[in-house]
């Protein structure tokens, strides 16, 4: 760690983790509840379940994009942080109203909730991802504006470089488009339609700058490659992650009232979405071969090319599976949706979250480089705990998918909807199986940091 500043990144990614708990926990309880209906009822409903896991996901994604932020831009811009102090409010801002927000969840009815939160003010709620009082979405855009001041007044007076100017691009973004949250217009289309321009462009857009500049910070400190070689590639990655991401919002529009030409476009250049993810695999694997060194923190490294291959299958392949408007038709809103979703954010925002904590924590926790063997061991079985069962997660979802869709929605004969969910609960409990192992996998990730804690460092190896 070069400058005093990036030690308020520590309990941005310690609460991540810690929120990455709560929402894995909450994905099990749903498992188990597609397959036990009264499971916890009526503690804990299915919607409430769905919610929480679904929030926190959001939540710590946005704690561990802040906090590589805070990590990185002050390397980057060769300068200590605007305001450690206002980061540092911030973040208990930002931890108490999520807290506060997933217990209102939990322990008020939704309805009530929106009475107690002045929801009939300026109503926003009820929608999707978007379930958060709108006393919370204005404590997220106090939280967003004080944090892109921070982030911007320190490269604005620092040195400029590509990665850092990607990540105030994609972090602008995030921030901008968060706004859309705030328009609820009673038409069902018109709200479906910019409703996307918070999750799609959020996920399929910005959230791609964002990770791209994350990507490319740990490869350069990794690898020794040039920084002009890294700039280059993450030009042209964000480039075509913004010319297919933003139209291929049409992918979204197909069936919700919007006029026929969104098929075409939607079609098209959802098709061409995959182009980017591949770029990034190309990229990662490319720069790993050129390195000229080889740094002691083998656990980030295997964490960045991960990230490159899963983001590549889960956004990517599985993406483009069922992305064509005349398949789309029938699959949308199945248990491919399903697969494809998990195995996305997976791979392109939990894995890279995952890569910067792992090169950045041993730092921010008093070591030169990276944490001893025997804990980077343990991590790298974590990595393939976690990655592989997120792979039968979406292998089974997409089986029962596959199967939900011909007996529900094309076969000769449709079937009702309970009767085909009795018929794929064989996907649901295996797909639970492999939740129980993701969850194992987390914890000996949260362990790797304390084994071997008080063992030597990885030796550090000079350039080849």
């Amino acid at each position: 760690m070069q400058y005093k500043s990036q030690a308020v990144a520590k309990p941005y990614f310690i609460a991540a983790i810690g929120l990455f708990v709560g929402q894995i926990v909450f994905g099990l309880v749903m498992g188990l509840q597609y397959v036990w209906g009264d499971f916890l009822f009526p503690e804990i409903p299915f919607n409430v379940a769905r919610m929480v896991h679904t929030n926190l996901l959001i939540v710590w994604l946005l704690f561990g994009f802040m906090g590589a932020a805070y990590y990185l831009v002050p390397e980057e811009s060769e300068r200590e942080l605007q305001s450690p102090g206002l980061a540092i409010l911030m973040f208990w801002i930002f931890l108490i109203a999520g807290a506060l927000t997933i217990l209102g969840y939990l322990l008020v009815p939704y309805s009530t909730l929106a009475d107690l939160t002045g929801n009939a003010l300026l109503p926003t709620m009820g929608r999707e991802f978007l379930e958060q009082p709108t006393i919370t979405k204005i404590g997220i855009v106090v939280v967003a504006l004080a944090f892109l001041y921070n982030i911007g007044m320190t490269i604005l007076k620092g040195r400029k470089t590509a990665v850092s100017l990607v990540m105030l691009i994609g972090l602008a973004g995030l921030a901008v488009l968060f706004l859309f949250s705030f328009y609820n217009p009673d038409n069902l289309v018109k709200d479906k339609f910019y409703w996307w321009w918070v999750v799609h462009l959020w996920v399929e857009g910005v959230w791609e700058l964002i990770l791209g500049s994350i990507l490319a910070f740990v490869l350069i400190k990794t690898t020794g490659v040039d920084r002009e070689v890294i700039e280059k590639w993450l030009y042209v990655i964000i480039a075509m992650t913004l010319i297919t991401g933003i139209i291929g919002t049409g992918h979204h529009y197909y069936w919700i009232g919007t006029p026929d030409y969104w098929q075409w476009w939607g079609s098209v250049f959802s098709a061409l979405e995959p182009i980017p993810f591949f770029m990034m695999t190309v990229f990662a694997f490319n720069m790993v071969n050129r390195r000229r060194r080889n740094h002691p923190n083998k656990a980030a490294m295997l964490w960045a090319l991960g990230t490159a291959v899963m983001a590549f299958l889960g956004a990517g392949v599985w993406g483009f599976l069922h992305t064509l408007s005349p398949v789309n038709f029938y699959t949308h809103g199945s248990q491919i949706t399903a697969a494809h979703g998990h195995m996305a954010f997976y791979g392109a925002y939990v894995m890279i979250v995952l890569t910067i904590i792992s090169y950045a924590m041993p730092m921010l926790r008093g070591r030169e480089a990276a944490n001893s063997n025997r804990s980077q061991v343990l991590e790298m079985w974590s990595f393939w705990l976690m990655t592989v069962s997120m792979v039968f997660i979406t292998l089974f979802l997409t089986g029962a998918g596959i199967l939900q869709v011909y007996l529900q929605r094309f076969s000769d004969n449709p079937q009702p909807f309970m009767v085909v969910q009795d018929k794929v609960a064989l996907f649901y409990w295996a797909r639970e199986l492999a939740g129980v192992v993701f969850l194992v996998g987390l914890v000996v990730y949260i362990a790797s940091f304390f084994v071997g804690s008080r063992d030597a460092e990885a030796v550090t190896s000079t350039a080849e």
